[in-house]
């Protein structure tokens, strides 16, 4: 028992060093506020201007509009008595690049800097909110926000707030004058857009030249060319390369996201666009080193371009004109803060998105979609009840190592995903088919495992026919393994906070808040394991358990027909739903062959090979490769409930936000058991039809069933990473977030 005990206490206090230190270096820690944030109202040139404050805290950046590799960047909203209003936005200030840890490209600001709106010749007045929202990253990244009250006398804003971060009147000024300005598209740049020569990738490549210029010239924190963000275009990183003539030349290469987009735009393999396009960047110039706008529109591509100039590339020598942000980064000396009072907004450290996380992961025992499994490990905890303190405790440590095993093989892939530049969300892996058909089999021979119609070592289970097996612990790894599997499509309360943190920070942030997580999910085992006396209200063991099994197979095969129904969600055809019907009657055949009719096993071999067959063929089912651009299933079935649900789209929420149309949204896939809870215990019941009806609701549902970019990327903007997720857009056109639960008060409260 000692050695165990120092086996667990090493392995927390492991953990815990991580957590406190271990991981990051005192200079690493993070700071109290790591972005403060004003508003104050500037007189320009006899024009009225609003400017948005931002002071990050010293080697902390936030985004512009491009991000980079990855980032988000920042967002206002402004309403005056309580309606949101649009306001003429300036151009935003020229950004820096930064290289950070991992070689991830990010376009953005340190120090202080200012966001400018036009005010209108017609003098706001009332009561005014300013609301902004950030990512700050430095070693990890933390979603911000932060609200200012106030009022517009005649354009001037005025609050009370002393958190609120202003400037003085010519440091405004300053900025002001520095935002790029529109210029004519220089001359000396030759732009061309051209057809990826490799014929199976949908892709543009950018190709341009400078002439007499040295690369010592090239401004070290700024591209050449940095673009703006426009749809479908998605620009990689820019590659500079030079020859011993003084030219300098470069290129991009663009992703074509037309087919994410409603309606889908088409690739231009013919060389013509659906419709000219203006692309806009920052232009360096490397003579003046002025920093302006310039833009050129495309109507076509080139076809041949590509190959003819990547020959010319090869020949060229490559330019390293990247800058980490491991370099010091000096703050801005000549701006003078008014006053020094932080936000709120910036609070949160890395301790308190990890203790969310552990808290997430302990309500994950009580979700559903993971009920099944913990059954079976409380099954599995009555039969143990008699054997030694010592037994217990191994048998409840290896089930919590199985939990913190597959949270950490989470944890790599989603690193990985992120490093080849793919967006990724909770519950990821019920989105593929494959995965979901080895859950099905393996479950359904669980099930007949529990029916009694064999006996080998399962969760729950400890004999094998009437042998006793004394080494059991492989059986609690592998509970542990599927209950982690099993409780990741859900996403409890405090989990949205902690994931969105995590999936956007660094390498160390994803794997310390995922083993948080899993900590929270396996405590109530690794606690009652130190403490067997704290299950001493469950019942002794006794002959009721072998009803009790068969209860769980139940439960077990209701699994598996959830499982079946988002199998078939995720596949093109009924045909691999069909295949995987047929694996599952001859698993059980083959099975009964084996125990009921013969026991020479030549007999069942032949069931065996066509079962493993057909279990292979559906293993390698693809996902759906085209998705309808009809209306939705789900939504088609949800319709048939008597509302009038419609196919979310952002564009839609947009719409009802600026009609103030009452609207209720809801995130949803097939594998979300807990969806599925809520769909009964409130969406589907007569109040919530009465509720929608009395109101006039809008009613929106995004399927997340299959794998959406557009939805995946939505919600991590709006802080999820998971399903359920529910949004309510209210009269005065404020969107708000339910989270994952839901209430027929809660949505009274909300929808006015």
């Amino acid at each position: 028992m000692r050695s165990l005990s120092t086996i667990l206490f090493t392995l927390l206090l492991s953990f815990s060093t991580l957590a406190t230190g271990g991981a990051y270096q005192p200079e690493e820690e993070v700071p109290k506020t790591p972005v403060e944030f004003g508003v104050q109202t500037a007189q320009i040139n006899g024009e009225f201007y609003l400017s948005l404050n931002y002071k990050n805290f010293p080697h902390w950046h936030t985004y512009w509009k491009n991000p980079g590799d990855a980032g988000l960047p920042i967002s206002s909203d402004i309403s005056v008595d309580g309606k949101e209003i649009k306001l003429e936005q300036l151009e935003w200030p020229v950004p820096k690049r930064y290289i950070e840890k991992g070689d991830i490209l990010a376009f953005g600001y340190d120090g202080f800097y200012s966001l400018f709106y036009k005010l209108p010749k017609e003098a706001l007045n009332g009561s005014a909110k300013i609301h902004s929202t950030w990512l700050v990253c430095k070693h990890i990244c933390i979603p911000g926000q932060a609200t200012i009250e106030g009022n517009f006398a005649n354009n001037i804003f005025e609050t009370t707030d002393t958190k609120n971060l202003t400037a003085e009147g010519q440091v405004l000024e300053s900025r002001f004058n520095q935002l790029p300005k529109l210029k004519e598209f220089p001359a000396e740049i030759d732009l061309i857009l051209a057809k990826d020569s490799n014929p199976n990738v949908p892709s543009l490549i950018l190709f341009y030249n400078l002439s007499d210029v040295s690369a010592d010239q090239l401004m070290s924190n700024m591209n050449l060319l940095t673009p703006y963000p426009i749809s479908p275009f998605s620009f990689k990183r820019e590659e500079l390369f030079k020859d011993k003539k003084n030219n300098v030349y470069a290129k991009y290469k663009i992703e074509w996201d037309g087919e994410y987009v409603e309606p889908v735009i088409p690739y231009p393999s013919n060389g013509k666009l659906d419709r000219p396009y203006k692309l806009k960047f920052l232009y360096a110039d490397p003579k003046t080193k002025e920093v302006s706008i310039v833009e050129k529109t495309f109507t076509t591509v080139s076809l041949d371009q590509a190959e003819k100039t990547e020959s010319f590339f090869s020949l060229v020598q490559r330019i390293n004109n990247q800058v980490s942000t491991d370099k010091k980064i000096e703050v801005e000396q000549s701006d003078k803060v008014i006053t020094s009072d932080t936000s709120e907004s910036g609070g949160n450290t890395f301790l308190y998105y990890l203790l969310l996380a552990f808290i997430g992961g302990l309500i994950l025992n009580f979700m559903p979609c993971v009920l099944p499994v913990i059954s079976l490990k409380l099954f599995g905890l009555i039969r143990h009840s008699d054997e030694s303190r010592a037994s217990i405790f191994k048998h409840n440590l290896f089930y919590s190592l199985g939990v913190l095993a597959t949270f950490l093989a989470l944890a790599a892939v989603v690193v990985a995903v992120k490093a080849a530049g793919a967006n990724i969300g909770w519950g990821f892996q019920l989105q593929s088919p494959p995965f979901v058909a080895i859950m099905v089999i393996v479950i359904f021979v669980m099930a007949l495992n529990l029916f009694g119609l064999f006996e080998v070592r399962t969760p729950g289970g400890s004999k094998l026919g009437n042998v006793e097996i004394r080494n059991t612990y492989s059986g609690d790894f592998l509970s542990g393994i599927l209950a982690t599997i099993l409780s990741t499509p859900c996403s409890a309360p405090f989990l949205g906070t902690a994931l969105t943190f995590a999936f956007t920070s660094s390498t160390t942030a994803i794997v310390l808040v995922f083993l948080s997580i899993g900590l929270g999910l396996s405590f109530p085992f690794l606690l009652t394991g130190i403490f067997p006396k704290l299950i001493a209200f469950l019942p002794r063991p006794g002959h009721w358990m072998e009803h009790l099994k068969k209860f769980l197979a139940l439960t077990l095969i209701l699994t598996v027909i959830w499982l079946l129904d988002v199998y078939g969600a995720l596949t093109t055809s009924s045909i691999p739903l069909l295949k995987l019907n047929t694996t599952l009657v001859l698993i059980f055949f083959s099975i009964y062959m084996l125990k009921h009719i013969t026991k020479r096993k030549l007999f069942v071999l032949p069931f065996a090979i066509v079962t493993i067959a057909l279990a292979a063929n559906v293993l390698l089912t693809k996902e759906t490769p085209v998705i309808d651009q009809s209306v939705n299933q789900i939504v088609l079935d949800k319709r048939q409930g008597g509302l009038d649900w419609e196919e979310w789209s952002e564009a839609k929420m947009n719409s009802s936000k600026e009609q103030k149309q009452l609207t209720f949204v809801d995130f949803t896939a097939k594998w979300c058991f807990t969806c599925k809870v809520n769909e009964k215990l409130v969406i589907d019941t007569a109040s919530f039809h009465e509720l929608v009806k009395k109101k006039n609701v809008k009613l929106l549902l995004a399927d997340w069933t299959r794998r959406d970019e557009k939805i995946g990327s939505w919600l991590k903007k709006n802080g999820m990473v998971g399903v359920p997720a529910y949004f309510v857009i209210n009269s005065k056109g404020e969107l708000i977030n339910l989270g994952e639960t839901l209430s027929i008060k809660e949505l009274e409260k909300t929808l006015n």
